[in-house]
């Protein structure tokens, strides 16, 4: 029986540039890590590459100019309402410079106590003692101000984000409200702009119901170049993008997946081994101490072979090995029977008793959070994972 299970490896790569053949570099590097480091590439092993370096190298960006004159075409004159922005120089602020240019006045509604993400604008124990209900009361700069004080500052970054937000957008031309329902901006202006994520689909229909006129949502900026040799995502427009300089950002890649199907196809023809392989960018997870919600792109991968469609479907080893054990003390037997079980287990154990406390999560959403602590946002230079035995269980010798 193998003594190693999962085994993940960054793959170091030279610096990708716009028009590189990425494929090319990806089989190139993960084939001489092999052979540097002595291990062989098996079926069913995962190759995963960070989106940012498939944008970078499709040179997907955009501009604050580009970003002003899609705005200004879709919303005109007059005041427009942004909705729910998260607090993120990286993920927010430049978007939110180019946002600004192209209206004439803004009244920005924050989320609170925290954004979508779990950046927090206020404690939430000062919250509870202030008597403010989250789910009704709509603040005003003022008394949020007044309740929480001049300065509320990020716990990581040191940025009070409402003084950024309105020194980016020019404070005589934002009013700042602080509320949790998308709909509190009506009664200021008929046009929106929904900044949220994850629940942009539900803001846009509870606006539309409720009277607004006008409602795009950041997945709607920059769906098609806004002039010549501009970048755009057709599917999630500004979603997913992150600071490339103080007036430019690098888009959510796309058109990923004959990149993951043409690198497959390669490593097929070089190895004769079948590997998944996915594009992958923010894991979904959350820390435990500053409360963040690591997720701020559209999802954790844009593109992925069919392999690794579905969700596991994985029994719960603890409980195998209780329930051996209430039969047969014996260590080999109990082992045996776990072999067993796992061995003859269903391809559906939704429900079952013995996958309790399984991950129930999509394997993409999994192995991209897998992906993501190991190469990291920093100076690793790992942008490629490899994950050898994912799908390997406790049977396989």
């Amino acid at each position: 029986m193998r003594t190693v299970g999962t085994v993940v490896r960054g793959i170091r790569c030279p610096i990708f540039r716009p028009g590189d053949d990425l494929a090319t570099l990806v089989v190139d590097a993960l084939l001489a890590s092999s052979k540097s480091e002595g291990y062989s590439l098996r079926d069913r092993d995962v190759v995963a590459i960070t989106e940012s370096v498939v944008a970078k190298v499709q040179g997907n960006y955009v501009t604050v100019d580009q970003i002003a004159k899609d705005v200004r075409g879709k919303f005109g004159s007059g005041e427009v309402g942004i909705a729910f922005p998260i607090l993120s120089r990286n993920r927010f602020a430049v978007l939110l410079r180019g946002i600004a240019a192209g209206l004439d006045r803004i009244h920005m509604l924050l989320s609170y106590p925290s954004d979508e993400v779990g950046n927090r604008l206020m404690d939430e124990d000062a919250m509870e003692a202030s008597g403010v209900n989250p789910h009704s009361d709509v603040l005003s700069e003022k008394q949020y101000r007044d309740l929480f004080g001049e300065k509320v500052l990020h716990p990581f970054t040191g940025i009070d984000y409402v003084d950024l937000y309105k020194k980016l957008i020019g404070p005589d031309k934002v009013v700042v409200h602080f509320g949790n329902d998308v709909r509190a901006l009506l009664p200021f202006t008929k046009k929106i702009l929904t900044c949220d994520i994850h629940s942009r689909h539900r803001s846009k229909r509870l606006l539309l119901a409720a009277g607004a006129e006008v409602v795009y949502g950041l997945d709607d900026i920059c769906t098609s170049p806004i002039e010549p040799g501009a970048g755009f995502n057709v599917r999630y427009g500004l979603l997913g993008s992150n600071k490339s300089d103080d007036v430019k950002v690098k888009l959510f890649p796309r058109d990923c997946q004959p990149l993951v199907e043409d690198i497959q196809t390669r490593l097929k023809a070089k190895t004769g081994k079948t590997i998944e392989v996915m594009v992958y960018g923010d894991g979904a997870f959350k820390d435990p101490v500053g409360k963040i919600w690591e997720l701020a792109d559209p999802v954790v991968s844009p593109a992925f072979t069919k392999g690794l469609h579905g969700t596991p479907n994985e029994l719960k080893l603890k409980y195998l090995a209780d329930e051996a054990q209430k039969v047969d003390s014996d260590n080999a037997s109990v082992e045996a029977s776990i072999l067993e079980r796992i061995r003859t287990k269903t391809s559906d154990l939704v429900g079952k008793e013995e996958s309790l406390g399984t991950t129930p999560r999509q394997l993409t959403d999994l192995l991209g959070s897998l992906c993501d602590l190991t190469s990291g946002s920093g100076d690793k230079g790992t942008p490629v994972v490899l994950v050898q035995g994912y799908f390997d269980n406790f049977s396989d010798g």
